[in-house]
């Protein structure tokens, strides 16, 4: 069993809690730390979590395995290196950094403290995405030609009033990326490596003081395009599919099922003929709980984390370039590493 705490207990850092509480045998939160004691001090009472008012408290304690992170997104390079440099394992949550040089920084550290990273993109962990990346590597999609994903949720609208740190365009650059995007940026990484150049138009449609609905125009260093849609004001939406010479695969919902759609083998009077998809489904998959637990099995030496330092750094750097783009409204080359 890994014992972890938690840094950072705002919304989402007890999501990740709920993930694994009462039921995981393999990682376990037995410690809390976050800015506002008020508020988390009562939730981890109620979860059996000790409170600890001092991150470096936690950092010296020998009980502790490793270190879970849920906090704003500039604090993440720094907070890395800090707790690398304690001899903790070390779990981000997305954006990993919102930099390269700090990803460099961080993974540099991650590297000299021989500890384990983890970056928190759930996707990569549903059985429906690696389905998908099976049958992208064995040759039955075909020759990959376009990725079209799409990624958003209505969070805008209940943004507190005032400051608040994911309404920060400091905190957030490029509007809806941080929050959204930047999941199915990293899927497409891991599905068809590297992005080559990007194009983005990032929109005020509902949030005055953020970009809440972005559009991203993609080439990859493959050869194929990729569009990439997210946004804060419109309903919980999941999509992400892949065309390929072959046929389409589909991802569809917050808990996606995978649907493969054919290529027509036969032509019915000049008109080509629709197959029907097969569909296979992974009700309740919880993928919170897995990526977690995938965190542990790295820890424990079972199997590796499924990201690649490489794959860490052209994120960011895919991520730094859209930034660049929306602010230019111009196409922009990735940074190589």
């Amino acid at each position: 069993m890994i014992r972890a705490a938690i840094v950072g207990l705002g919304r989402w850092g007890r999501t990740l809690v709920g993930a694994v509480h009462g039921k995981s045998t393999e990682f376990a939160f037995t410690v809390g730390h976050s800015r506002t004691r008020t508020t988390a001090e009562p939730f981890c009472a109620e979860h059996g979590i000790a409170y600890r008012d001092d991150l470096d408290d936690i950092l010296a304690d020998p009980e502790i395995d490793a270190v879970v992170f849920a906090t704003p997104h500039r604090q993440h390079g720094g907070q890395v290196e800090h707790a690398a440099a304690a001899g903790k394992h070390v779990f981000m949550e997305k954006p990993f950094t919102l930099d390269v040089e700090s990803a460099k920084q961080a993974l540099a550290a991650v590297e000299r403290a021989d500890v384990v990273l983890g970056v928190a993109y759930p996707r990569r962990f549903h059985p429906a995405m690696i389905e998908l990346k099976t049958r992208i590597a064995d040759g039955r999609l075909g020759l990959p030609t376009h990725a079209e994903t799409a990624q958003a949720s209505p969070a805008g609208h209940f943004m507190p009033e005032g400051y608040y740190w994911r309404a920060d365009p400091q905190e957030a650059p490029a509007g809806a990326m941080t929050a959204t995007g930047v999941h199915n940026l990293d899927a497409l990484i891991y599905l068809f490596g590297h992005i080559d150049e990007v194009y983005c138009l990032n929109l005020h449609r509902s949030i005055t003081r953020l970009e809440d609905t972005t559009s991203v125009l993609m080439r990859l260093a493959n050869g194929m395009s990729a569009s990439l849609y997210c946004s804060l004001v419109t309903a919980p939406t999941y999509r992400f599919a892949a065309y390929g010479t072959k046929g389409r695969a589909e991802l569809l919902g917050q808990d996606p099922d995978f649907r493969f759609f054919p290529v027509p083998e036969a032509m019915l009077e000049g008109r080509q003929r629709a197959t029907a998809p097969e569909i296979i489904e992974f009700k309740g998959f919880n993928p919170l709980k897995a990526e977690l637990e995938g965190f542990a099995a790295a820890i424990n030496g079972t199997r590796p984390y499924p990201i690649t330092a490489d794959e860490i750094v052209h994120g960011v750097a895919a991520f730094e370039a859209i930034v660049r783009s929306a602010a230019t409204g111009q196409p922009v080359k990735v940074a190589k590493r």
